[in-house]
C-alpha cells in the first residue's frame, strides 16, 4: 500500500473512531484546585490535569535512584493530591517498568499516561509500543510522542513512526499522537504541521534548558522565538505541554519557580506542564504554585 493511501485509510478509520472516545467517562481530580483540573489537549479530544508527574529528571536518573518503594509512595501522594497525568520515555532506563509498578491497581480510566518514542531506524514502531505498553502494565497510552525531535527535517526523516503511531491508535493501543521538540530548526517546523496533535515544549521565563539554532547548547534559549511559534501552535488546536519548566533544576529560589509557573500558562499559553519530583514536598509546591499562577 502506497504512503498516501496507507495515511489516508488512518485518517478515515481514526475519524470513524472519534465518537467512541468523546464518550468515554473522565473522572475528576481528587481535589478541586486549578492545578489538578482537568483540561482538553486541542483538537486531541485527551484531557489531562494541568499538573503532569514526570520521570525523566537528569534522564530518568532522579527518578531511578528513589528506589521503587519510594518513588511508589511519591506517585501515589501524587494521585492522591489529585495529579492523575503521568508521562515517560523510551530514553529513561528503567522508568516504564517502574511507573506500571507504582500505579499498579489503581483504575487505568481515573489517570493519563503519555509515553515518548525513540524514532530510531530500523526499529518497528508497533512492536516498540507494544514493548512499552508491556512494561508500563497498560492496555494503552492517552499520548505517544515522537521523542526528541532536533532537526529541521524531522517531518520527512519520521514519516515511518508518524505513520506508525497512527497504526496503533486504529488498533487502540495509543489514543492520540505528537512530537517533543529540541532545537529552533526543528520547532520552526511545528506551526503548520497537519499530523501533529499534541506537543511539548521546553518553556521558562529565563531560557534554561530552552530551544536555540544548536539544541545542545548551554546558552540561554530563544525566549520570544519560541512563544511565537507556541502561539501559533495552539492556534492550530495542537494540545500544547511544557517541559523543563524549572530549567532541570536550575531554579532553586522558590520565587524563580512560581514566576515559572505564571510564565508558562499566562505567557507561553500551555494547556499542561510537567514537572519531575524526587519528594512529595515538591509535589505539593508545585500544586501550590500553579494554583497561585492561575489565581
Amino acid at each position: 500500500m502506497s504512503n498516501f493511501s496507507r495515511r489516508d485509510f488512518l485518517r478515515t478509520s481514526l475519524s470513524a473512531g472519534a465518537l467512541g472516545l468523546s464518550a468515554q467517562p473522565w473522572a475528576k481530580a481528587a481535589t478541586g484546585s486549578a492545578a489538578t483540573e482537568w483540561v482538553t489537549l486541542g483538537k486531541s479530544g485527551v484531557k489531562v490535569t494541568r499538573l503532569a508527574f514526570g520521570t525523566g529528571s537528569n534522564g530518568g536518573r532522579v527518578q531511578r535512584q528513589l528506589g521503587q518503594e519510594e518513588f511508589t509512595r511519591t506517585v501515589r501522594h501524587a494521585y492522591d493530591r489529585g495529579i492523575r497525568f503521568f508521562e515517560t520515555a523510551e530514553s529513561y532506563g528503567d522508568m516504564h517498568r517502574m511507573l506500571g509498578i507504582a500505579l499498579k491497581g489503581i483504575p487505568r480510566d481515573t489517570y493519563r499516561l503519555m509515553t515518548k518514542v525513540t524514532t530510531r531506524e530500523g526499529a518497528d514502531p508497533q512492536a516498540k509500543i507494544d514493548e512499552l505498553r508491556k512494561l508500563a502494565n497498560t492496555e494503552y497510552f492517552d499520548i505517544a510522542l515522537l521523542h526528541f525531535q532536533h532537526t529541521a527535517t524531522w517531518p520527512e526523516d519520521t514519516v515511518r513512526w508518524q505513520d506508525g503511531l497512527q497504526e496503533a491508535e486504529v488498533r487502540k493501543a495509543v489514543v492520540a499522537h505528537g512530537a517533543s521538540v529540541h532545537g529552533l530548526p526543528a520547532l520552526r517546523r511545528f506551526p503548520g504541521n497537519q499530523w501533529l496533535q499534541v506537543a511539548l515544549f521546553r518553556t521558562n521565563h529565563k531560557g534554561a534548558k530552552m530551544d536555540a539554532e544548536d539544541y545542545m547548547t548551554r546558552e540561554p534559549g530563544n525566549v520570544p522565538e519560541v512563544l511565537s511559534h507556541v502561539t501559533k501552535v495552539g492556534k492550530q488546536g495542537i494540545g500544547v505541554i511544557g517541559m523543563k519548566l524549572i530549567g532541570e533544576g536550575a531554579f532553586t529560589d522558590r520565587e524563580a519557580r512560581q514566576r515559572a509557573m505564571r510564565f508558562a500558562f499566562r505567557e507561553a499559553g500551555v494547556q499542561s506542564v510537567t514537572v519531575g519530583y524526587k519528594s512529595t514536598a515538591e509535589i505539593d509546591e508545585a500544586i501550590e504554585n500553579l494554583n497561585l499562577a492561575l489565581s
